[in-house]
């Protein structure tokens, strides 16, 4: 057995990972805020802690353990919450990661692995985009970024329309009577399912070589936000309406992943394809009542 901490085991992503951690026999605490994820999300096993990672008395909370890694999963992500709160979203991202880093020194805790976002991108050419390297290794804790592109499946918030492309679109097919879409059909996204990602975690903690590194978890996919829809509309048995809306502030057009790291360093080498992900993750909400 080992022990973990993972921040965000109250949201679609933290609860996988630490559901995984939990299923293999390992100790796990997690920090959330509740921000955006549900206390019914943390996996039995888990012991929670409600507070903020962006806080640094929340850490006087966590049990005294040596602990094999820190996973920080707690983080905002969307973009649009970026822009309409750029205060928060630097509390809740940057200062929420060095607190972590401080705790894991006091610690000595030399694992950390982050998630980060294929947003730190920017602008990019019609291609797949490949990573940079990255090394924090001054202090002798070894650091990975998993750099997420758009992750959906079962378990996904279908009631927090600001964040997850899927899950905004699956939601409006599945309560309204049209589809709004903020920005061009012909925008382009990489979509990685849930368990991909938790694999990519797993792997990171059970293998070798990925210390220092950044490495896109995604497909390696070229999906427009039209072909997306249409699988959506033939799953759902719906054909609705399309409303055109102005796209988020620094949303951006089109990006696709270089998963030959995670080929290579994670193993991970066929991820599921999109229209087998969204077939299950359609067959969950049917089954939600």
């Amino acid at each position: 057995m080992k022990n973990y901490l993972v921040t965000g085991a109250a949201g679609f992503i933290g609860s996988a990972v630490a559901k995984r951690l939990i299923s293999l026999g390992n100790y796990v605490v997690s920090i959330d805020n509740l921000s955006t994820g549900k206390k019914s999300n943390i996996p039995e096993g888990v012991v929670f802690i409600e507070g903020d990672c962006g806080d640094p008395e929340i850490y006087t909370k966590v049990p005294n353990k040596n602990y094999d890694a820190i996973i920080h999963i707690a983080g905002q992500s969307s973009g649009e919450i970026s822009f309409d709160d750029p205060v928060y979203d630097i509390k809740t991202n940057a200062v929420s990661t060095l607190l972590l880093l401080k705790y894991a020194l006091d610690t000595s805790c030399k694992r950390f692995i982050y998630t980060s976002s294929m947003s730190v991108y920017g602008k990019q050419p019609d291609q797949r985009v490949k990573e940079g390297r990255e090394i924090y290794r001054t202090y002798g804790i070894e650091t990975t970024s998993l750099r997420l592109f758009n992750v959906y499946g079962p378990g996904q918030n279908l009631e927090n329309l600001k964040q997850g492309m899927v899950s905004i679109y699956l939601a409006q097919i599945h309560e309204k009577d049209l589809v709004e879409v903020k920005g061009s059909l012909e925008r382009y996204r990489d979509f990685i399912y849930i368990d991909d990602v938790v694999d990519a975690f797993e792997s990171c903690l059970t293998g070798k070589g990925s210390e220092g590194e950044i490495i896109n978890i995604g497909t390696g996919v070229r999906t427009t936000v039209e072909e997306l829809l249409a699988l959506l509309f033939e799953l759902q048995q719906k054909k609705l309406n399309i409303k055109n809306a102005d796209s988020t502030a620094g949303d951006l057009f089109g990006i696709y992943a270089d998963i030959t790291k995670m080929k290579t360093i994670l193993g991970i080498e066929k991820p599921k394809n999109l229209i087998k992900g969204l077939t299950e993750m359609n067959n969950w909400l049917s089954n939600q009542g």
